[in-house]
């Protein structure tokens, strides 16, 4: 007896140290890559400073940071997902589902930690050559081995996670055996499974297989077919997280998550709630004005929904607003600040299309404030009109609201500053960022405690990172393949074939990225969208920051529609509705957001004057 009782003891003792490690590691690969950026700032004052090889340093940390968070996001069985299906199933319907979407899932993980080897036996040196080196003597080839051990890892733990019983996790490694041991017969003839294979991987989809499992898939059933090495999709993964710009990331990620742990949110509420409260309509301008700006330092509605929803509930009600509307208002407003800077998508965007940075934060200023007016307009129009609802306004109140949370609100000054000012580079914006929203949050309002919530909130962090890492790094794999195969060659010549009116081409457009953001996640969209429409924006003479504007705003409004728009699925687990509760809730709201985003699609100026404007007064960064 005392056998049996030391062994689950002594394995609980061992889960919780790797998982106390991963999360030690995660935080101290953020806080290097916060300070070090920093450090290089200040010593670029002194002429001939600076630390060498830290732009390399950052890049690789990277992706330390995105596999070690998609190791965390396994761990914590978060990895993205877009299943509908499996949430209407139960007993051993549910199990049955899951181990077949969890073996398919764990078993493509396994075939990109193999490909993912081949690329790091490629940089092992050869005979008497050296090794190639990052930085300090550093192997290249050694760096480069966290891609495969981390698939090896994430397999382990999506098996491990599909379900509490031996009986479904035997099941699930069953398929994935079955599905690694025949990958041999591929290159008997490969195109014969291709279809096999791609009906396989769309029922895991459905039923709850990864996201990153699903795009990955996709890039090695082509790559298998048309005879193309595997690792392809590792040199690609690889060349994406190591950008020199994708630092900043994870980076302005952390700064959100910082802000969302600590109390600023409930300081935020207090000062739009003293400055608006007192008028009809006020307490949905405080839902709109406090979602957008969490929105636009997390990068992640889902965040805003389930850190604010609980908070923003209770006033909405309090205030006269039906239940069925304050849904509405919530569900719609988490996804309002991802045309502001500096939100995750934009800074997405930019390095795909390789458009900068800092024209695409000034392009989604003046349309993310359309459609914040507008949800802010049926916000005042939906609010009760008895009047002694309204607390009357007080200037002390105000006063003092404001001076608490005069930190936070000076936060999208240094944002704009480090961004604007040409004294610093993005990421080293980024660092200054969530250094200050660490600094404040930590130290000043010391709501956040150093030793006990700070590896914790940079794991959150990381899992949110390495989660959308995975699905950017094999998306573009599978975008890579597209590119080789002339599809954005194709489209362009049927386009400009078929459409010659640019107006009609921006409404197709606009269809299309509404069926594509109602079907896939912003990130994935991104990187096996964008470089498809960005050659056929050019053929019909769009403005590149109006493209991406266009684009982002139409994911935007994906996020609200069903049936599977991400928003969704959130507010109904947030706030314990059906589905359709949530759907018909938002309905009008969606009505509202579609003619912002037409307007913003038919209105260039809206997003190319603040460019405009700015390029005339000279270069924004050094």
């Amino acid at each position: 007896m005392e056998t049996s009782a030391a062994a689950p003891a002594a394995g609980s003792r061992s889960a919780r140290v790797i998982k106390w490690g991963e999360n030690i590691i995660l935080a101290l690969a953020l806080a290097v890559m916060t300070l070090l950026p920093l450090l290089e700032s200040l010593l670029r004052l002194k002429p001939g400073w600076g630390i060498a090889g830290s732009t390399s340093v950052v890049q690789h940390l990277t992706l330390l940071v995105g596999m070690l968070g998609g190791v965390v996001a396994a761990r914590e069985d978060r990895l993205l997902a877009l299943s509908t299906v499996e949430l209407l199933l139960k007993g051993r319907w549910r199990d049955l589902a899951r181990s077949f979407a969890y073996g398919v899932g764990a078993a493509v993980a396994v075939f990109l930690a193999m490909g993912a080897w081949e690329f790091v036996r490629s940089s092992m040196p050869m005979g008497d050559s050296p090794a190639a080196t990052i930085v300090y003597g550093v192997p290249e080839w050694l760096v480069q081995a966290i891609l495969p051990a981390g698939f090896v890892v994430i397999a382990l733990r999506i098996l491990w996670n599909t379900a509490a019983q031996w009986g479904p996790r035997l099941a699930a490694l069953g398929v994935t055996l079955v599905l690694v041991g025949a990958a041999g017969w591929l290159s008997l003839d490969p195109q014969a499974w291709f279809w096999p294979g791609l009906i396989l991987l769309l029922c895991a989809t459905v039923l709850g297989s990864p996201i990153f499992t699903t795009l990955g898939g996709l890039a090695l059933l082509f790559f298998w077919s048309e005879g193309e090495p595997i690792a392809s999709i590792a040199i690609d993964h690889y060349s994406l997280v190591t950008n020199p710009t994708l630092p900043a990331i994870p980076l302005f990620t952390l700064a959100g998550y910082f802000l969302a742990e600590g109390g600023a949110s409930k300081r935020l509420i207090r000062v739009f709630n003293a400055l608006a409260g007192g008028v009809r309509g006020g307490p949905a301008v405080v839902t709109v004005l406090v979602c957008a700006f969490f929105t636009s330092f997390t990068g992640a509605s889902g965040v805003t929904i389930l850190a604010l929803g609980g908070l923003l509930m209770p006033i909405l009600l309090a205030a006269g607003y039906t239940e069925k509307r304050s849904l509405g208002l919530l569900t719609s407003s988490g996804s309002l600040g991802l045309l502001f800077p500096p939100c995750l998508p934009l800074i997405l965007y930019a390095i795909v299309s390789k458009t900068q940075i800092q024209d695409m934060f000034l392009g989604g200023v003046l349309p993310g404030v359309i459609l914040v007016l507008l949800t802010m307009a049926w916000g005042v129009y939906a609010g009760p009109r008895v009047r002694d609802r309204r607390p009357p306004f007080c200037w002390r109140e105000a006063g003092a609201a404001l001076w608490d949370a005069k930190w936070e609100l000076a936060l999208p000054l240094v944002v704009l500053w480090g961004l604007f000012s040409g004294q610093m580079t993005p990421l080293e914006a980024a660092a200054l960022t969530a250094f200050y929203a660490f600094i404040i949050e930590t130290f000043i309002y010391r709501d956040i405690s150093f030793f006990r919530d700070a590896a914790r909130i940079a794991a959150e962090c990381g899992l949110l990172v390495g989660g959308v890492l995975l699905i950017l790094g094999v998306a573009l794999g599978f975008t890579n393949y597209l590119v080789m195969a002339e599809v954005p060659a194709h489209a362009v010549d049927w386009a400009t074939q078929n459409i010659h009116s640019p107006l009609l081409f921006l409404l197709g457009l606009n269809l299309f990225l509404l069926v594509v953001g109602c079907l896939m996640d912003i990130f994935s969209a991104i990187v096996v969208v964008v470089p498809l429409i960005v050659p056929l924006g050019a053929a019909f003479g769009i403005d590149p920051i109006h493209l991406g504007i266009i684009f982002l705003a139409n994911l935007e409004l994906g996020y609200l529609t069903p049936p599977v728009g991400m928003n969704l699925f959130l507010s109904s687990y947030r706030f314990d509705k059906p589905l359709p509760v949530v759907y018909r809730s938002i309905l009008p709201l969606l009505v509202v957001q579609l003619i912002g985003v037409l307007l913003i699609t038919y209105v260039p100026w809206f997003t190319t004057w603040l460019p405009g404007f700015f390029s005339t007064a000279g270069p924004m960064v050094p």
